[in-house]
Protein backbone atom coordinates (compact mmCIF):
# COMPACT_ATOMS: atom_id res chain seq x y z
CA UNK A 1 0.00 0.00 0.00
CA UNK A 2 2.87 2.27 0.74
CA UNK A 3 3.99 1.91 -2.74
CA UNK A 4 1.50 2.26 -4.42
CA UNK A 5 1.13 5.68 -2.54
CA UNK A 6 4.49 6.75 -3.10
CA UNK A 7 3.94 5.97 -6.53
CA UNK A 8 0.82 8.31 -7.15
CA UNK A 9 2.49 10.77 -5.10
CA UNK A 10 5.35 10.93 -7.44
CA UNK A 11 3.61 10.71 -10.64
CA UNK A 12 1.45 13.89 -9.33
CA UNK A 13 4.73 15.77 -8.22
CA UNK A 14 5.95 14.88 -12.30
CA UNK A 15 2.09 16.06 -13.60
CA UNK A 16 2.53 19.29 -11.66
CA UNK A 17 6.11 19.61 -12.92
CA UNK A 18 4.40 20.40 -16.86
CA UNK A 19 1.11 21.96 -15.33
CA UNK A 20 2.59 25.57 -16.73
CA UNK A 21 2.33 23.99 -20.39
CA UNK A 22 0.18 20.65 -20.07
CA UNK A 23 -2.41 19.51 -18.09
CA UNK A 24 -4.30 16.62 -16.74
CA UNK A 25 -7.78 16.20 -17.44
CA UNK A 26 -7.35 19.40 -20.34
CA UNK A 27 -10.45 18.29 -22.54
CA UNK A 28 -12.67 17.76 -19.14
CA UNK A 29 -15.17 20.13 -20.49
CA UNK A 30 -14.13 20.94 -24.12
CA UNK A 31 -14.78 17.23 -25.43
CA UNK A 32 -15.56 14.74 -22.07
CA UNK A 33 -15.01 11.56 -23.38
CA UNK A 34 -11.86 12.50 -25.65
CA UNK A 35 -9.96 9.62 -23.22
CA UNK A 36 -12.68 7.13 -23.41
CA UNK A 37 -12.58 7.65 -27.48
CA UNK A 38 -9.32 7.18 -27.52
CA UNK A 39 -9.32 4.05 -25.33
CA UNK A 40 -11.88 2.20 -26.46
CA UNK A 41 -9.96 3.04 -30.60
CA UNK A 42 -7.01 1.58 -28.75
CA UNK A 43 -8.53 -1.31 -27.09
CA UNK A 44 -10.62 -2.45 -30.37
CA UNK A 45 -7.54 -2.68 -32.46
CA UNK A 46 -5.67 -4.28 -29.53
CA UNK A 47 -8.41 -6.80 -29.33
CA UNK A 48 -7.79 -7.70 -32.95
CA UNK A 49 -3.92 -7.39 -32.95
CA UNK A 50 -2.25 -7.35 -29.25
CA UNK A 51 1.30 -6.54 -31.15
CA UNK A 52 -0.22 -3.21 -31.97
CA UNK A 53 0.40 -2.08 -28.39
CA UNK A 54 3.95 -2.23 -29.55
CA UNK A 55 4.03 -0.09 -32.58
CA UNK A 56 1.49 2.31 -30.67
CA UNK A 57 4.36 3.22 -28.31
CA UNK A 58 7.01 2.96 -30.84
CA UNK A 59 4.93 5.94 -32.87
CA UNK A 60 4.78 8.48 -29.53
CA UNK A 61 8.19 7.98 -29.11
CA UNK A 62 9.85 8.51 -32.37
CA UNK A 63 7.35 11.57 -32.54
CA UNK A 64 8.89 12.99 -29.06
CA UNK A 65 12.24 12.92 -30.59
CA UNK A 66 11.64 14.86 -33.58
CA UNK A 67 10.03 18.07 -33.34
CA UNK A 68 9.14 17.15 -29.86
CA UNK A 69 5.74 15.60 -29.27
CA UNK A 70 3.86 17.57 -31.71
CA UNK A 71 2.51 14.81 -34.29
CA UNK A 72 4.96 15.43 -37.00
CA UNK A 73 5.36 11.61 -37.59
CA UNK A 74 1.45 11.70 -38.64
CA UNK A 75 2.22 13.72 -41.70
CA UNK A 76 2.45 11.69 -45.49
CA UNK A 77 4.95 12.93 -47.90
CA UNK A 78 7.61 11.88 -49.52
CA UNK A 79 9.98 14.37 -48.14
CA UNK A 80 7.81 13.89 -44.02
CA UNK A 81 9.13 12.56 -41.31
CA UNK A 82 7.37 9.54 -41.61
CA UNK A 83 9.54 8.32 -44.73
CA UNK A 84 12.74 8.80 -42.86
CA UNK A 85 14.96 5.46 -42.77
CA UNK A 86 14.75 4.94 -39.03
CA UNK A 87 11.13 5.47 -39.38
CA UNK A 88 9.50 2.78 -42.24
CA UNK A 89 8.70 0.33 -40.10
CA UNK A 90 6.42 2.05 -37.83
CA UNK A 91 3.05 1.01 -37.10
CA UNK A 92 -0.11 2.07 -35.69
CA UNK A 93 -1.14 5.04 -37.82
CA UNK A 94 -4.39 3.33 -38.64
CA UNK A 95 -5.29 3.52 -34.76
CA UNK A 96 -4.77 7.05 -34.55
CA UNK A 97 -6.48 8.20 -37.88
CA UNK A 98 -9.36 6.11 -36.39
CA UNK A 99 -9.45 7.67 -33.22
CA UNK A 100 -9.65 10.92 -34.47
CA UNK A 101 -12.38 10.48 -37.44
CA UNK A 102 -14.50 9.63 -34.29
CA UNK A 103 -13.42 12.72 -31.94
CA UNK A 104 -14.05 15.22 -35.25
CA UNK A 105 -17.27 13.98 -35.32
CA UNK A 106 -17.75 14.60 -31.77
CA UNK A 107 -15.94 17.64 -31.21
CA UNK A 108 -14.72 18.79 -34.28
CA UNK A 109 -11.04 20.89 -34.01
CA UNK A 110 -10.59 20.38 -30.35
CA UNK A 111 -8.18 17.39 -29.95
CA UNK A 112 -4.96 17.27 -31.30
CA UNK A 113 -3.35 14.34 -32.67
CA UNK A 114 -0.16 14.51 -30.45
CA UNK A 115 -2.33 14.39 -27.54
CA UNK A 116 -4.47 10.91 -29.62
CA UNK A 117 -0.51 9.91 -29.72
CA UNK A 118 0.13 10.16 -26.26
CA UNK A 119 -2.73 9.01 -24.34
CA UNK A 120 -3.04 5.70 -27.22
CA UNK A 121 0.76 4.77 -25.70
CA UNK A 122 -0.22 5.15 -22.46
CA UNK A 123 -3.49 3.15 -23.07
CA UNK A 124 -1.32 0.35 -25.07
CA UNK A 125 0.56 -0.17 -21.85
CA UNK A 126 -1.78 -0.49 -19.43
CA UNK A 127 -3.76 -2.83 -22.17
CA UNK A 128 -0.54 -5.25 -21.75
CA UNK A 129 -1.00 -5.93 -18.26
CA UNK A 130 0.89 -2.35 -17.23
CA UNK A 131 0.75 0.34 -15.43
CA UNK A 132 -1.62 3.58 -16.59
CA UNK A 133 -1.22 6.85 -15.29
CA UNK A 134 -2.65 10.78 -16.10
CA UNK A 135 -1.89 11.84 -19.14
CA UNK A 136 -1.04 15.72 -19.13
CA UNK A 137 -2.42 16.56 -22.25
CA UNK A 138 -2.88 20.02 -24.12
CA UNK A 139 -0.40 19.77 -27.23
CA UNK A 140 -0.99 21.41 -29.78
CA UNK A 141 0.02 19.49 -33.38
CA UNK A 142 3.38 21.04 -35.25
CA UNK A 143 3.22 22.55 -38.80
CA UNK A 144 6.54 21.30 -39.85
CA UNK A 145 7.38 17.18 -40.59
CA UNK A 146 11.05 16.81 -42.70
CA UNK A 147 12.47 13.29 -42.71
CA UNK A 148 15.58 15.37 -42.62
CA UNK A 149 15.54 15.87 -39.60
CA UNK A 150 15.15 12.56 -37.90
CA UNK A 151 18.61 11.95 -37.84
CA UNK A 152 18.90 12.31 -34.13
CA UNK A 153 16.78 8.98 -33.56
CA UNK A 154 17.91 6.34 -31.70
CA UNK A 155 19.15 3.63 -33.33
CA UNK A 156 19.80 -0.45 -32.65
CA UNK A 157 23.65 0.11 -33.62
CA UNK A 158 24.16 2.96 -31.16
CA UNK A 159 26.99 2.63 -29.12
CA UNK A 160 26.06 3.60 -25.02
CA UNK A 161 28.03 6.71 -25.67
CA UNK A 162 25.52 7.89 -28.79
CA UNK A 163 22.48 6.54 -27.04
CA UNK A 164 23.37 8.87 -23.61
CA UNK A 165 23.87 11.77 -25.98
CA UNK A 166 20.56 11.44 -27.78
CA UNK A 167 18.85 11.08 -24.81
CA UNK A 168 20.54 13.75 -22.77
CA UNK A 169 19.71 16.40 -25.87
CA UNK A 170 15.83 15.45 -25.06
CA UNK A 171 16.44 16.14 -21.52
CA UNK A 172 16.20 12.64 -20.44
CA UNK A 173 18.98 11.12 -18.32
CA UNK A 174 20.41 7.46 -17.88
CA UNK A 175 17.98 6.31 -15.92
CA UNK A 176 15.23 7.67 -18.28
CA UNK A 177 16.86 5.81 -20.92
CA UNK A 178 16.90 2.67 -19.77
CA UNK A 179 13.18 3.24 -18.38
CA UNK A 180 12.06 4.13 -21.98
CA UNK A 181 14.14 1.20 -23.39
CA UNK A 182 11.88 -1.12 -21.03
CA UNK A 183 9.47 -0.76 -23.78
CA UNK A 184 10.90 -3.34 -25.87
CA UNK A 185 9.49 -5.89 -22.97
CA UNK A 186 6.47 -5.95 -25.47
CA UNK A 187 8.60 -4.96 -28.79
CA UNK A 188 9.65 -6.57 -31.97
CA UNK A 189 12.15 -6.10 -34.21
CA UNK A 190 13.30 -7.39 -37.98
CA UNK A 191 15.79 -10.11 -38.41
CA UNK A 192 17.75 -7.38 -40.72
CA UNK A 193 18.26 -5.45 -37.48
CA UNK A 194 20.11 -7.81 -35.38
CA UNK A 195 21.03 -10.54 -37.71
CA UNK A 196 24.91 -9.26 -38.03
CA UNK A 197 25.41 -10.36 -34.80
CA UNK A 198 24.77 -13.83 -35.27
CA UNK A 199 26.87 -14.58 -38.50
CA UNK A 200 29.38 -11.95 -39.27
CA UNK A 201 29.96 -9.41 -35.61
CA UNK A 202 33.68 -9.36 -36.14
CA UNK A 203 33.82 -9.56 -40.13
CA UNK A 204 35.15 -13.13 -39.45
CA UNK A 205 32.16 -15.31 -39.31
CA UNK A 206 31.12 -14.82 -35.48
CA UNK A 207 28.67 -14.08 -33.45
CA UNK A 208 28.36 -11.72 -30.65
CA UNK A 209 30.44 -12.66 -27.58
CA UNK A 210 28.11 -10.19 -25.47
CA UNK A 211 25.22 -12.91 -26.35
CA UNK A 212 24.52 -15.90 -24.57
CA UNK A 213 25.75 -18.89 -27.04
CA UNK A 214 22.67 -20.94 -26.02
CA UNK A 215 20.33 -18.12 -26.98
CA UNK A 216 23.00 -17.45 -30.53
CA UNK A 217 21.80 -20.82 -31.63
CA UNK A 218 17.76 -20.66 -31.29
CA UNK A 219 17.98 -16.71 -32.84
CA UNK A 220 19.54 -18.69 -35.46
CA UNK A 221 16.90 -20.82 -36.18
CA UNK A 222 14.55 -18.32 -36.22
CA UNK A 223 16.77 -15.76 -38.33
CA UNK A 224 18.30 -18.19 -40.74
CA UNK A 225 21.35 -16.27 -42.36
CA UNK A 226 19.65 -16.46 -46.11
CA UNK A 227 15.97 -15.89 -44.62
CA UNK A 228 13.86 -13.20 -44.73
CA UNK A 229 14.99 -10.18 -43.10
CA UNK A 230 11.36 -8.55 -42.47
CA UNK A 231 10.65 -11.39 -40.42
CA UNK A 232 9.53 -10.16 -36.88
CA UNK A 233 11.23 -11.28 -33.86
CA UNK A 234 10.12 -10.46 -30.24
CA UNK A 235 12.60 -8.48 -28.32
CA UNK A 236 11.29 -10.20 -25.37
CA UNK A 237 11.29 -13.55 -25.37
CA UNK A 238 10.21 -14.69 -22.28
CA UNK A 239 6.70 -12.55 -22.16
CA UNK A 240 6.55 -10.55 -25.12
CA UNK A 241 2.97 -9.73 -24.83
CA UNK A 242 3.29 -8.63 -21.29
CA UNK A 243 4.52 -5.19 -19.87
CA UNK A 244 6.87 -6.99 -17.31
CA UNK A 245 10.61 -6.54 -15.27
CA UNK A 246 11.66 -10.03 -17.76
CA UNK A 247 13.12 -8.06 -20.77
CA UNK A 248 15.78 -6.34 -18.23
CA UNK A 249 16.03 -10.04 -17.08
CA UNK A 250 17.17 -11.13 -20.43
CA UNK A 251 19.78 -8.31 -20.77
CA UNK A 252 21.33 -9.14 -17.67
CA UNK A 253 21.41 -13.02 -19.08
CA UNK A 254 22.91 -12.12 -22.32
CA UNK A 255 19.69 -12.21 -23.87
CA UNK A 256 19.30 -9.26 -25.45
CA UNK A 257 18.46 -8.83 -29.55
CA UNK A 258 19.30 -5.44 -30.48
CA UNK A 259 23.12 -4.74 -29.68
CA UNK A 260 22.13 -1.06 -28.55
CA UNK A 261 19.88 -3.32 -25.85
CA UNK A 262 22.43 -5.09 -24.79
CA UNK A 263 25.07 -2.42 -24.62
CA UNK A 264 22.93 -1.19 -21.80
CA UNK A 265 24.79 -4.15 -19.38
CA UNK A 266 28.47 -2.96 -20.51
CA UNK A 267 28.10 0.43 -18.85
CA UNK A 268 28.25 0.79 -15.34
CA UNK A 269 25.66 3.52 -15.03
CA UNK A 270 23.16 2.13 -17.46
CA UNK A 271 23.74 -1.76 -15.78
CA UNK A 272 22.73 -0.73 -12.28
CA UNK A 273 19.96 0.29 -13.27
CA UNK A 274 18.98 -3.03 -15.55
CA UNK A 275 20.06 -4.96 -12.64
CA UNK A 276 17.35 -2.75 -10.26
CA UNK A 277 14.83 -3.88 -12.21
CA UNK A 278 15.98 -7.38 -13.37
CA UNK A 279 16.88 -7.58 -9.84
CA UNK A 280 16.11 -11.51 -7.79
CA UNK A 281 12.31 -10.13 -6.36
CA UNK A 282 10.14 -10.18 -9.12
CA UNK A 283 7.45 -8.57 -7.22
CA UNK A 284 8.72 -5.73 -5.30
CA UNK A 285 11.20 -4.88 -8.69
CA UNK A 286 7.88 -5.01 -10.92
CA UNK A 287 6.27 -2.70 -9.19
CA UNK A 288 9.43 -0.46 -9.11
CA UNK A 289 9.53 -0.46 -12.81
CA UNK A 290 5.43 0.14 -12.70
CA UNK A 291 6.39 3.60 -10.49
CA UNK A 292 9.18 4.66 -12.90
CA UNK A 293 8.00 4.22 -16.79
CA UNK A 294 5.01 6.38 -16.07
CA UNK A 295 7.51 9.14 -14.57
CA UNK A 296 9.89 8.35 -17.64
CA UNK A 297 6.47 8.57 -20.21
CA UNK A 298 5.26 11.67 -18.65
CA UNK A 299 8.71 13.36 -19.11
CA UNK A 300 9.19 12.16 -22.54
CA UNK A 301 5.94 13.01 -24.01
CA UNK A 302 6.10 16.53 -22.53
CA UNK A 303 9.76 17.09 -24.73
CA UNK A 304 9.04 20.21 -26.71
CA UNK A 305 5.83 20.72 -26.77
CA UNK A 306 3.66 23.17 -28.55
CA UNK A 307 0.72 24.73 -26.44
CA UNK A 308 -1.60 27.46 -26.49
CA UNK A 309 -1.51 29.46 -30.20
CA UNK A 310 1.70 27.66 -31.29
CA UNK A 311 0.78 24.92 -34.08
CA UNK A 312 -2.43 23.69 -34.86
CA UNK A 313 -5.56 21.35 -34.32
CA UNK A 314 -5.20 18.96 -37.53
CA UNK A 315 -8.43 18.14 -38.78
CA UNK A 316 -6.81 14.81 -39.81
CA UNK A 317 -3.86 13.59 -38.69
CA UNK A 318 -1.94 13.22 -41.64
CA UNK A 319 -2.57 16.57 -43.24
CA UNK A 320 -1.12 20.13 -42.63
CA UNK A 321 -5.11 21.93 -42.10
Amino acid sequence: MEAIRFAFLVILVVILGVEGQLGSGFYSSSCPRAEDIVRSTVEAHFNRDPTIAAGLLRLHFHDCFVQGCDGSVLITGSSAERNAQPNLGLRGFEVIDDAKSQLEALCPGVVSCADILALAARDSVDLSDGPSWSVPTGRRDGRVSLSSQASNLPSPLDPIAVQRQKFAAKGLDDHDLVTLVGAHTIGQTNCLFFRYRLYNFTSTGNSDPTINQAFVSQLKQLCPIDGDGSKRVALDKDSQMKFDVSFFKNVRDGNGILESDQRLWGDAATSDVVQNYAGSIRGLLGIRFDIDFPKAMIKMSSIEVKTDTEGEIRKVCSNFN
